[in-house]
């Protein structure tokens, strides 16, 4: 009988695990309703990758989240060019195009104020860190249990998603850099909550 882990590789709980055991974080397990997840801390805010399941798409779909308060609403959405065109229009947001051209010329970016978008782009580790992944749907919404008052006033969420299961350590931790440098130049602009960018360490 054919070695099965030869065949398919590690299973997505074994690389999960090991992940959260290298980033300090928590590998829950869930119900039977649930899937598990990954949790890991950074400063204020929880970062959490888990899977779900999409009915429209019929696929499962790898996302990651985390939470923060959102002080002045600002929003933003980018992906690579060609994927996503119709949200993009249902939207209604206009490109934007943040002055680095071949960052410009390879991604969509769509948001609630042209400046701050610059300004967070700005980052050149961002920016490294998104090129990294051949496919990427980064936005702000709002956060889950928001309108139902589940989440404090203000509360958005950063969310990344993608088709299929992330079974590939090098790309999560890479995506959890991605976070923890979004929400820590989100801070520094005082877009991640309502403390002073100084006081964000």
């Amino acid at each position: 009988m054919p070695d099965l882990l030869k065949l398919f590789g590690p299973s997505r709980e074994e690389i999960w695990r090991g992940l959260a055991a290298e980033l300090g974080a928590d590998y829950v397990r869930s119900g039977f309703w649930k899937r598990d997840r990954v949790e890991a801390a950074h400063g204020h805010w929880t970062v959490t990758l888990d899977t779900y399941y999409s009915p429209a798409a019929k696929c499962d779909y790898t996302r990651l989240r985390a939470p923060y308060v959102n002080p002045d609403g600002f929003r933003f959405t980018i992906y690579r060019r060609g994927l996503f065109s119709d949200l993009a229009k249902m939207l209604g947001m206009q490109d934007v195009e943040v002055g680095h051209e071949g960052f410009d010329r390879d991604f969509i970016i769509k948001g609630t104020d042209a400046a701050k978008l610059r300004k967070l782009f700005a980052d050149r580790r961002l920016r490294e860190l998104i090129e990294a992944q051949q496919e990427i749907h980064f936005s702000v919404q709002s956060a889950k249990g928001a309108a139902k008052g589940a989440a404090p006033p203000r509360t958005d969420e950063l969310c990344f998603s993608v088709p299929g299961t992330i079974k590939d350590e090098a790309r999560l931790r890479l995506l959890f850099d991605l976070f923890a440098e979004t929400l820590d130049q989100l801070c520094r602009m005082g877009s991640a909550y309502e403390k002073a960018p100084a006081a964000c360490g």
